[in-house]
């Protein structure tokens, strides 16, 4: 089943502890809305919009979003009446850059390999039990697909970044991450079942890369291929996104060779950045 909405979900750490540490539950409530006003972008979203994606009331939203407002980490556009990430936002995200962002060691490798395939490339992060990207390059070809851009999250196994991640993790760690959560397969449709996403790892580890034929939008395609920390955890993963016909079977080892020798350059190129 093709999906073109995107749902930022709590990430089930926070959940585990809503039911545990006192208050958690309204700090989660909190963490889940900002990450759904900077999932949003630019143009920001609308109360209504919030609410339904976070599960929670209109009311409830509205309260929450002028307390994180009051602190600067959000701010709403009263003209058009959308929430935006807020100037505290922006400086919390500056410090918290020199130790988690690789940007800057990751920005030319998404650039050379959105040039030599010449669809769009991007570069994700494993946060928890989700994928955000943090990197979108354009290729030349004039067709684009738009199911990814900076800030949007999926569950690991969704997406080709999220796959190609979750296929190099330890088996126990794909059962756990599996058991957690059952229901991908309710949101996703009938090609998250278990059984398939074992297969699609299965075949991801066999051939190095993933590849996503359609599977959150009918007609856009993927491909994905982990990026290593020091340890050897698969802690970042580049991606291609394009239209069907632009993945066809003659093409995708060709697009694999190139996606995997960028993700090698730059698992190389973390490992010696963090020496």
């Amino acid at each position: 089943m093709a999906r073109t909405v995107h749902i930022v979900d709590t990430p089930s750490s926070s959940r585990r502890a809503q039911a545990t540490v006192p208050g958690a539950q309204a700090i989660a409530r909190a963490a889940a809305l900002l990450r759904l006003v900077t999932s949003a972008g630019a143009d920001g979203a609308a109360v209504g919009d919030l609410a339904r994606r976070a599960g929670l009331t209109r009311p409830t939203t509205h309260r929450l979003l002028t307390a994180l407002a009051h602190e600067g980490l959000v701010d709403h556009d009263e003209e058009i009446g959308r929430w935006m990430p807020g100037p505290e936002l922006y400086l919390m995200g500056s410090v918290a850059a020199s130790r988690y962002d690789i940007t800057a060691v990751g920005r030319d490798v998404v650039r050379s390999l959105a040039v030599r395939t010449e669809e769009s490339a991007f570069l994700s992060v494993r946060r928890g039990d989700e994928t955000v990207c943090l990197l979108r390059e354009e290729g030349s070809f004039p067709i684009r697909s738009f199911v990814l851009s900076e800030g949007v999250r999926f569950p690991l196994g969704v997406a080709s970044a999220g796959i190609a991640i979750l296929a190099f993790l330890p088996h126990h760690d794909v059962d756990a991450y599996l058991a957690r959560h059952p229901e991908i397969e309710a949101s996703w449709g009938p090609t998250h079942s278990p059984d398939r996403m074992r297969a699609r790892l299965q075949e991801t580890t066999a051939r190095g890369y993933a590849v996503n034929p359609g599977l959150i939008v009918e007609g856009s395609w993927g491909m994905g291929a982990a990026v290593f920390d020091r340890e050897g955890h698969p802690q970042w993963a580049l991606s291609l996104t394009g239209v069907e016909f632009r993945f066809s079977a003659d093409r995708l080892p060709d697009l694999g060779r190139t996606l995997l020798s960028h993700a090698h350059q730059l698992t190389s190129r973390i490992a010696a950045a963090r020496r």
